[in-house]
């Protein structure tokens, strides 16, 4: 992911002059994403385990669609590792994304088994 800002001078991080007013610590930075190099992937399945150092997220896809079959064999495709803050952070931001649907679009069942009309 390429830096914001930077300039790839290492001198452009500070000021030559020490009398010059330096950015206010409470500024807000802003953020761009470079997208560059961004790739989609589908998921309908995601497991989650975890450590004391870390939350790893494991995305894939159940093709199965018969609901009966004694085994059920999910191709696991991507694998996203946060620290425990970063992974507080995706909880809080995932809760009020489902907040927002749900008052535009009505509620969503919590059913873990596959719906007949998913989308």
């Amino acid at each position: 992911m390429k830096a914001v800002g930077s300039t790839g001078n290492a001198t452009s991080l500070s000021s030559a002059d020490p009398s010059e007013p330096s950015q206010p610590t409470n500024a807000t930075p802003t953020v761009q994403f470079d997208v560059s190099n961004l790739q989609s992937s589908y998921a309908n399945v995601c497991n989650v385990s975890s450590t004391r150092e870390e939350v790893v997220l494991a995305f894939g896809v159940n093709n199965v669609w018969e609901r009966r079959q004694a085994n059920i064999q999910v191709q696991l495709t991507n694998r996203i590792v946060l620290n425990p803050y970063a992974a507080k952070r995706l909880a809080a931001v995932l809760n009020r994304v489902v907040a927002e649907y749900e008052s535009t679009f009505g509620t969503l069942k919590d059913d873990a088994r596959p719906q007949a009309n998913a989308a």
